[in-house]
This record gives structure tokens, sequence and C-alpha cells, in this order.
């Protein structure tokens, strides 16, 4: 990978003077006792119990810098994560984050990063705790993150029961209809604009995994993989069936309609099928708390493993994309 411009390097600023530059005026929220600068942090939980997830975004497969700058990948970096705490029913408090890069990249270009990633951060009230630098061919950003409890019990994906209404807060099929717009270079409108920048930059809505909790949700995820994909999480560790609406889905379909129909694409498969919005999708044994659609309902059991199909659409299966592979 060619060197990112003629500013100074990774290479020739050093580590220990590029990690002093990424951490310097950096304020740490008041549960982190000990902050980035030793061999590890402390952070303090107030519940005796502590969160934890990882992920990882490697150039060329989650993002492009050509299409994002380096702060938008900081803050998705942040986001997907936070995501994950959320659907726990939990709310993220600090992030461990190790960034490998080519030794020319501009050091003005990881400090962008370290400002996308605090910047995501801030908007949770949680901190960036430590961390990790390292040469490699292309750039990766591995993250950590924690979180608090607040005394709930954790959400998991195994407590769906038959009856339950499942309900979905946050946009779905906008991150795949930003990609499809990139990949096929439309810009176009101000709608389209804001659909490309979702792509980059998701919105997960943050604070709502807490609210679902306190509603009493049985389980829930958020659509990182894509609706069906993650649903179908849900309804597998729960040994159930699960029938989403239509209905409940066209508000999102209508979204991303005009972006469809300049690509030629469908925009059912982006909402049933497209991934990286991290809206959160739950199941309530009564009516989801405001601001959260009824998007479906718990129909049955089944026997995991038994061949059941487990997610379908008004009753019938859904023949298109059902959702991201990693593999």
């Amino acid at each position: 990978m060619a060197g990112d411009g003629p500013e100074e390097s990774l290479a020739a600023t050093g580590e220990f003077a590029v990690i002093d530059r990424l951490v310097a005026g950096r304020r740490q929220p008041p549960f982190v006792t000990l902050g980035p600068g030793d061999d590890a942090a402390v952070v303090t939980a107030a519940d005796g119990r502590t969160v934890v997830c990882t992920d990882m975004l490697v150039e060329h497969r989650h993002f492009r810098l050509d299409w994002s700058t380096p702060h938008d990948v900081g803050r998705k970096a942040i986001a997907q994560n936070a995501a994950d705490i959320e659907a726990m029913g939990a709310r993220a408090t600090a992030f461990v984050v190790a960034f490998g890069a080519p030794s020319d990249t501009a050091t003005a270009r990881a400090v962008e990063l370290a400002d996308g990633l605090w910047h995501e951060a801030g908007l949770l009230g949680a901190g960036i705790v430590g961390g990790d630098m390292v040469r490699a061919p292309q750039w990766v950003i591995s993250v950590a993150a924690l979180g608090d409890l607040g005394g709930l019990d954790p959400v998991r994906r195994s407590g769906a029961k038959p009856g339950d209404t499942v309900a979905v807060i946050g946009d779905l099929g906008r991150s795949a209809a930003g990609y499809a717009l990139w990949h096929n270079n439309i810009d176009g409108s101000a709608e389209f604009s804001a659909l490309r920048r979702r792509h980059l930059v998701p919105e997960p809505p943050y604070g709502q995994g807490v609210v679902a909790a306190r509603a009493g949700a049985t389980s829930m995820t958020d659509v990182s993989d894509g609706l069906l994909a993650d649903v179908g999480h849900i309804a597998s560790a729960s040994g159930v069936r699960v029938d989403l609406s239509a209905a409940g889905l066209r508000a999102d379909v209508a979204a991303v309609s005009a972006a469809a129909e300049a690509v030629a694409g469908d925009p059912w498969e982006w909402v049933l099928g497209g991934g990286e919005d991290h809206a959160l999708v739950a199941t309530f044994p009564g009516a989801p708390p405001r601001g959260w659609r009824s998007i479906g309902t718990v129909v049955g059991t089944g026997v995991p493993g038994d061949g059941t199909l487990r997610v379908t659409v008004d009753g019938a299966a859904w023949g298109g994309n059902a959702g991201w592979q990693s593999f």
C-alpha cells in the first residue's frame, strides 16, 4: 500500500510518540480510574458484572479509505461494538482499540482515526482506555468493548417465547442501499447522500438496549448480519419459529426504494438481508416500548437442528439473500 501523503509517517514518528499524540488531551469518564499509559487500564463496574465483546474491521473487507475518511472508520468501529453491548441490555462504558497499518501511513491519518473513535465513544459517555499498534499490510482496527448492566439481567438471544411480539428500533436497509450507491458511483440527491453516509457511519439507537431490558425484552440482538439472519439467531437460540410481517417493514422499503430503482436493486433484499445498520431487534411478551415498532410474532416452537424453517415473511420462506457471511 502506498503512503497516505507527504506528512510524517508512523515509522518516522515512532510508536510511543504516536501513542502520545493519540491520547493527548483526551478526557476519560469518571468510572475510568486509570486510562492509557500503563500496562493496562482500570475501569470500575458498579454492577459487579462486566459485559464484554470484540469486533474487527479490515480494510477492503469492511471499509474502503477511498470512500471513508479515517474519522468515519473510527466512528464505525466504535458503533458496531457499542451496538453489541446495547443488544445485551447494557450501557457501553469503555473501549480498547488495537490498530494495524503500513509503516508509511501518515501519522495525521492515525490521529484522525482516533478522533473518530473518541467522537463516537463520546456519544455514549464512554472512554477509549487503551490499546495497541502494530505494522500491518493494510489497515486493521480491532475493538474490545466493556459495558455495564446497571443491575439488570442480560438480555440473551435464547429467551424468546411463542406469542412474543418481535419489534425493532432503528432503520433497516440503509447501509445496504448506501453500499449499492457507492459501488455504482451514484451520488445525486440529498436522499442518496444520506444513504451513502449511513453506509460509512451507522447510527445505532443508543440507550434503547436498556429501555428494552427494562420493558421485559425476552431476547434481543443487533442487526449486523441482516434482519433475517439475526432474527434467525434468536429463533435458533430460543428453539422457536418467527414470522415477520411485510406490513411492518414497508416504511423501511419505501425509504430505500428510490435508491433501488437507481441501481436496479431490490429494496426488500436490502431490508431483509442487508446488514450493518445496527438497529436493535427484540422480542417482548406484550406491547414493545415507545419508539419500537412491531414487525412480527414468535409463532411456535421447534427442536434445534430439526430442519424447521426458523424465520418466514408473511408465512412464507424468503428466497433472496438472507444476510452477511464472514467466510
